[in-house]
């Protein structure tokens, strides 16, 4: 018999597609639940359904009231209250993170079931560097707002991972190839499930292949960093400068060739001055 579950907050993985993916730990912790919190019941019903677990639910997403959220923390000195989200880990890019804060702020323990959670799954299969990366979750919907939210992140030097809707797919890659460019990406589908897939290329392709289409499932979308600029050569630096100053002043020509470049401008105007001299 499993040994019963410690009162607090557990926060539980549960399957993004196969069900086979719910760890034991996961599978004994709902069961031994005095309550679990699930997005929908209805989904988490059945997961509930296959393990057998027979334990009372209660709704718990974003639009969950303040007092909903104090009668819950309430409740956690004597029950073991299992939070779950419809697929993966919840609190990525899913509510919950509201209830741990309070939890802790009264002084109740909060455990971890590690396990499943699409953006990890994505980024392990995509082939783009996965040592440094962003979690961006869903783009603003809303073109301008997505067009802001993107160039914030544009000079970031990591791998940018983010959720979409299969009937924002297009416009999202769309919006992404104009603003970063044709950068590496993929976009990663259905992951675990019986027609998964993770179609790579350049945002540019991507855009191309997924343009009027709105496929369905849960996607991830993975960009890879922006690329790496060769450092400019003395060579390189003294022929710019040369030329641009045939016909403007050594400050001038420094300046416009170090934009050019992407260079310091002190790099340029020391090198026009030493050139000036010659």
């Amino acid at each position: 018999m499993s040994e019963p579950l410690a009162p607090g907050l557990h926060i539980v993985a549960t399957p993004i597609g196969n069900l086979g993916d719910l760890s034991p730990r996961a599978a004994d912790t709902l069961r031994n639940a005095d309550l679990a919190l699930a997005e929908d019941t209805r989904v988490t019903g059945k997961l509930l359904a296959h393990i057998g677990a027979k334990v009372p639910m209660r709704r718990y997403d974003d639009h969950t009231s303040e007092q909903e959220r104090d009668r819950i923390v309430a409740e956690l000195g004597d029950k073991a209250v299992a939070l779950v989200s419809d697929a993966g880990t919840p609190l990525i890019s899913d509510p919950g993170y509201k209830l741990v804060r309070a939890a802790r702020a009264a002084g109740h323990l909060v455990h971890t079931v590690p396990g499943p959670c699409a953006a990890i799954a994505a980024l392990t299969v995509a082939g783009l560097p996965s040592d440094r990366f962003l979690f961006l979750g869903f783009l603003p919907a809303k073109a301008k707002a997505r067009s802001d939210a993107i160039a914030q992140i544009a000079s970031v030097r990591a791998t940018l991972v983010l959720y979409e809707s299969g009937q924002r797919l297009g416009d999202t890659l769309n919006a992404l190839r104009k603003q970063l460019g044709p950068r590496e990406a993929a976009v990663a589908r259905e992951l675990t499930k019986l027609h998964e897939e993770c179609v790579t290329g350049n945002l540019e392709e991507l855009t191309d292949q997924y343009a009027g289409i709105a496929p369905k499932g849960e996607i991830v979308i993975i960009v890879g960093p922006p690329v790496e600029a060769e450092a400019a050569s003395d060579a390189e630096l003294d022929r710019l400068l040369q030329t641009a100053m045939a016909k403007l002043s050594p400050s001038r020509a420094a300046a416009e060739v170090a934009e050019q470049l992407n260079i310091p401008r002190k790099r340029a105007y020391a090198r026009a001055l030493e050139l000036g001299g010659k």
